[in-house]
């Protein structure tokens, strides 16, 4: 598949989706010079949302199997899933990869937006189970220099405000839950990008994997091209988690560097505060429609 290479002004040069080659210029609302981007579409139409109580069973076991550890069962983590069902959306761009650091940083240079970073107080504060010292300092930046070596790593320590202001910068929003699991699971209802069966060897998990990012597009795509919708980070999404919580909170798909089997389905969810800054969390952009595309053989 040939990327759609995103600059100044969107301006996508080429898409090759099946046979079709696309040309699309798509004028954003930002006066300032956006940074590299690639999208790709999501067609318009149906596909399977949500989980069977058979599918949340194997997923359990398959995480107990990867962990050593009964931790999903215990917390009952895949009960926050909908039930299986038939659903369907119009068509919509998504980011071909979560947002890099590199993307990121010319965000923080042109608009001055706090840089991400955490001290140990204010971590030890957010009562995660990660280790300050050897999982979460690493993704410091030093002012609005990125850690030396990951540029094309995902950004993490972003609160949902940050993600969402760095999209409305580059002339998009933050994607929808059920954007992000139509994308990861195509119109077959497959449970993870690649297919039912888990496999350590498609994604960055904590089964096998180095226990850290890894630069974005490491691994296989899913069923329309994007990267790392499991694995690696989790991601924010646009969707209220819990309505009527004392503080905003927000759903978060897919799964991170440090999860094991089960976390990572395109039906699996959860819920984190808005305020939040998390060593697994990052982002990607989405575009409404697919308006101002056009087939170059015409």
């Amino acid at each position: 598949m040939e990327p759609l290479e995103i600059g100044p002004l969107y301006t996508i040069k080429a898409l090759l989706v099946g046979v079709s080659v696309f040309l699309v210029s798509c004028h954003t609302k930002s006066p300032h010079v956006e940074p590299a981007a690639v999208m790709l579409p999501v067609p318009a139409g149906p596909y399977v949302a949500g989980s069977s109580s058979a599918e949340r069973e194997q997923a359990y076991v398959d995480a107990e199997r990867t962990s050593g550890r009964p931790v999903a069962r215990q917390g009952n983590w895949f009960e926050r899933e909908e039930d299986r069902h038939d659903a369907t959306l119009p068509a919509f761009l998504l980011d071909r990869t979560p947002v890099t650091n590199a993307a990121y940083a010319t965000f923080v240079r042109a608009t001055g937006r706090a840089a991400p970073h955490i001290d140990e107080a204010a971590w030890t504060a957010q009562h995660f189970v990660q280790r300050y010292a050897d999982q979460v300092a690493r993704f410091n930046w030093d002012g609005a220099t990125p850690p030396a070596g990951r540029a094309e790593h995902p950004v993490v320590l972003v609160t949902w405000d940050d993600a969402a202001a760095y999209c409305a910068w580059r002339g998009a929003r933050l994607p929808t839950e059920a954007e992000l699991e139509k994308a990861a699971r195509g119109t077959d209802g497959r449970a993870y990008p690649w297919g039912d069966a888990w496999d350590a060897s498609k994604l960055n998990s904590s089964d096998g994997g180095p226990r850290d990012t890894t630069p974005v597009g490491s691994f296989a795509p899913g069923p329309y091209g994007h990267v790392d919708l499991a694995g690696n980070v989790f991601e924010w999404t646009s969707t209220p988690w819990r309505a009527g919580a004392a503080a905003r909170q927000y759903t978060v798909k897919g799964s991170a560097w440090d999860d094991y089997a089960g976390v990572g389905r395109g039906a699996q969810r959860h819920g984190r505060p808005a305020t939040i800054r998390h060593a697994i969390i990052g982002f990607r952009c989405a575009g409404d429609g697919l308006k101002g595309f056009k087939d170059s053989r015409r």
